[in-house]
């Protein structure tokens, strides 16, 4: 049954990683499978509608991506000519929002697999042998999720993943902890460890050559009975301190890391230095850390110590925000790595991610102790920092603030002086944002309260008509500045700025994009109306 056309879809989202499960699937219908012929598009390729395919294989990512993995599905049953049973989706979000996509009626006969695909190929995929579906026989094959990735497609798409150069692999599946916030237990379940990470990490070597980096996406590796054991054979594969890697052709190697890209359990890493004495033995960088509520200050603090203490400089830290903390919260998060910083002589970057219900399909969740407006600002704070939160002190301060009180006046500032703050602060000859201080110090707390609520209950295209609805002549005069600016003035605002800050450091100048943390919502922003300003946000990045 061989030589079938099998096609492979991700979403045309932005993503840093290639779909590992997709690369597994390719594998299993690939030349060292099924020997089908394969391909993998990204997004919605219409060069695909003018063969037949036999097989449809749909992966998804992030829950609130819903709307471009819907429309992904609905292209896939166009290719398919309607035949919903050539159709099969799977990954992350079809897993978290299962009965969602299943309830959909114009999907209805579209296979959504939820979970890993553990089991032979057939049940893993739901095949009917009744019904003589393509592999429906394979009861006992090896399952897709053990098989080595295929990198070869990723070469047949131009979307420049930014990390690849590198071996995906996991020593462990699952975890120990069970977070409200978090979808790894419905996804994965308990914590259990995996087949050889050598004979993988061989594997790919030797069908695809060697790669740069090794990427773990264990979600607690720190946990594993047998983490000495893991840590070990990092270092027996050659990831040690220092290591490099020289290719064929070219005279000058090439550093080389390990990176550990879910993070590691600072509840577990404070019990023991061995822990980062351990890790010290390989060439970790970043040592990625979750910060996501001050309850795990202590621990997180503890660890971060050790790290320093055994040469573990180089940081990345996870940050939960908008799930039970308030702004406080998180800048004292922030705060103490700016702290740790100056102490320990570390580099700290820290990346809040905001948080979303797992089976919410936009981006639209307000934590009770947030507002609407203030995740806007929050949101476009990151925009201009690149989403990096740098634990250098002066970087920090521009960004933030010095204080809680000046972070929580700096997410009630309008937009336009939020993202252009640079602008405002030094070269507006105007002054507006000193005339917009100088009216919003004459609120009370009534009014400021009031100000929170009439900026959370629309979009940024409505302030003009908040005024009016203001109590009093105070309100009513702050509310002017909220006016978005015209789109002219804006542009004109990034080109000089552009010229008079030309060469001047960025906050994330010595963060490699392969480090950065990956979070594509980003840039989707929570409502039609504020899409503008996501829009004058991205052409500033680029003009600054």
């Amino acid at each position: 049954m061989a030589n079938k056309n099998i096609l492979l879809i991700e979403p045309g989202y932005k993503n840093k990683y290639p779909p590992l499960g997709l690369m597994k699937i390719a594998q299993y219908h690939g030349p060292r499978g099924k020997r089908d012929r394969v391909r993998f598009i990204k997004g919605t390729d219409r060069s695909v509608l003018s063969e037949a395919w036999d097989r449809i294989y749909v992966t998804t990512l992030f829950s609130f991506e819903y709307r471009k993995t819907a429309q992904t599905i609905d292209f896939a049953l166009d290719v398919a000519n309607r035949q919903a049973d050539k159709v099969f989706v799977g990954g992350i979000a079809a897993s978290l929002m299962h009965e969602r996509f299943l309830n959909e009626p114009r999907w209805q006969g579209v296979r959504f697999i939820k979970g890993l695909l553990s089991a032979p190929p057939a049940i893993s995929l739901q095949l009917d042998d009744f019904a003589e579906e393509l592999y429906a026989d394979d009861t006992i094959g090896k399952p897709i999720e053990d098989l080595v990735p295929d990198y070869g497609i990723i070469d047949q798409i131009d979307y420049n993943y930014a990390v690849r150069d590198a071996y995906f692999a996991y020593t462990t599946r699952g975890c120990i902890r069970k977070c409200h916030f978090c979808g790894v237990p419905k996804l994965e379940g308990k914590q259990r460890d995996t087949e050889s990470l050598s004979s993988t990490v061989r594997a790919i070597e030797e069908l695809y050559g060697p790669k740069k980096d090794l990427i773990l996406m264990d979600n607690n590796v720190v946990a594993s009975p047998r983490f000495k054991e893991i840590i070990a054979e990092i270092r027996d594969l050659g990831f040690v301190p220092g290591a490099t890697l020289l290719r064929q052709g070219h005279r000058v190697p090439i550093q080389r890391r390990v990176d550990f890209n879910q993070g590691v359990d600072a509840r577990i890493l404070c019990k023991d230095p061995m822990f980062l004495r351990e890790l010290a033995t390989i060439c970790l960088k970043p040592l990625r850390i979750a910060f996501d509520h001050l309850g795990v200050r202590k621990p997180y603090e503890k660890a971060v110590r050790y790290a320093a203490q055994h040469g573990l400089t180089q940081l990345s830290n996870y940050m939960l925000y908008n799930f039970h903390d308030g702004p406080a919260d998180l800048f004292e998060r922030m705060r103490l790595n700016v702290k740790l910083n100056e102490e320990l002589g570390v580099r700290v970057w820290s990346f809040p991610m905001r948080y979303q219900p797992t089976n919410r399909p936009d981006r639209g969740h307000i934590g009770k102790k947030w507002s609407r407006y203030q995740l806007r600002s929050m949101q476009l704070i990151l925009q201009a920092t690149h989403g990096v939160v740098s634990g250098a002190p002066t970087f920090f301060k521009r960004a933030f603030g010095d204080t809680c009180e000046q972070f929580k006046s700096i997410l009630l500032l309008p937009h336009d002086f939020i993202f252009n703050r640079e602008w405002f602060e030094r070269f507006d000859q105007e002054e507006r944002l000193v005339a917009f201080r100088a009216e919003f110090d004459k609120l009370d707390d009534y009014d400021r309260a009031e100000l929170v609520e009439l900026l959370s209950s629309c979009g940024p295209s409505e302030f003009v008509e908040l005024p009016r609805r203001a109590s009093t002549p105070a309100l009513k005069r702050v509310l002017r500045f909220y006016e978005p600016l015209p789109k002219n003035e804006l542009y004109a605002i990034w080109e000089s700025q552009r010229k008079l800050t030309r060469g001047e450091p960025t906050a994330d100048a010595e963060l490699a994009e392969d480090e950065r943390v990956e979070d594509a919502g980003l840039h989707e922003l929570d409502d039609a109306n504020f899409q503008s300003i996501a829009e004058n946000a991205s052409r500033a990045k680029v003009a600054a």
